[in-house]
């Protein structure tokens, strides 16, 4: 009974393609290659229920996950693995080094970035004189309400890639696109002491899911 299900899942699957899935049927497909022998319905209800949603799921500690009855270690990884490989395929998709010649294009770039991370993290985009992707450093990672950071090692980073100007990315894991003061302050503050090397901010970007808010559209930062 169950491998006659699952092949009919598999071809829907190789026929229609994931968008008229239901989360849970999604989750029942993906859990198919880590548990063999067992009802994957029953076991993707029971994760939805717990961690809230799709996302939730794949976003949760794998140490957690494997509390829940019936999960593996094979399963906890595989279900892990999917925001991280999700970033790899952007990435990928972008290219070893874009240009970034837009807020727009920033910002679709600084939302690849971040896919899948629930908490809170920081990157420098250092760029070359040609806008193009030299590297995009994480330079931190934090709670998931806040992610100190520190001018000197953005600096720091900015002079070891050899950046000719830097775009700052930062995500509101809680969904809130508003630049709070204490973002505008951070900025300010890195402004400042990237500007003493002649490097400059072109922007920064906060990212909440799949949107993004641009400082430099915003006029926060004096761009036009």
């Amino acid at each position: 009974m169950h491998e006659g299900h699952r092949e009919r899942v598999k071809n829907r699957f190789l026929t229609e393609g994931l968008d008229s899935f239901e989360d849970h049927q999604i989750l029942e497909l993906l859990l198919f290659y880590s548990i063999p022998r067992k009802d994957t319905n029953e076991m993707a209800h029971k994760l939805l229920k717990r961690y809230g949603s799709l996302s939730g799921v794949m976003e949760s500690d794998p140490n957690d996950i494997i509390k829940v009855n019936g999960i593996s270690k094979n399963t906890a990884v595989l279900l892990s693995l999917m925001p991280s490989i999700s970033r790899r395929y952007f990435k990928d998709r972008w290219g070893s080094r874009p240009a970034l010649n837009s807020s727009s294009q920033a910002g679709e770039y600084s939302v690849s970035l971040f896919a899948g991370r629930a908490y809170e993290a920081f990157y420098v985009i250092c760029l070359d004189s040609q806008n193009k992707v030299l590297f995009p450093a994480l330079v931190h990672e934090g709670t998931i309400n806040e992610a100190p950071v520190y001018p000197r090692l953005i600096v720091e980073t900015a002079l070891r890639h050899k950046a000719n100007t830097v775009i700052l990315a930062h995500n509101h894991p809680g969904g809130s696109l508003k630049a709070s003061l204490a973002d505008i302050k951070v900025t300010e503050n890195i402004v400042n002491a990237l500007g003493a090397i002649q490097i400059n901010v072109i922007d920064h970007i906060i990212v909440a899911g799949s949107r993004y808010y641009s400082f430099a559209q915003e006029g926060l930062l004096g761009i036009t």
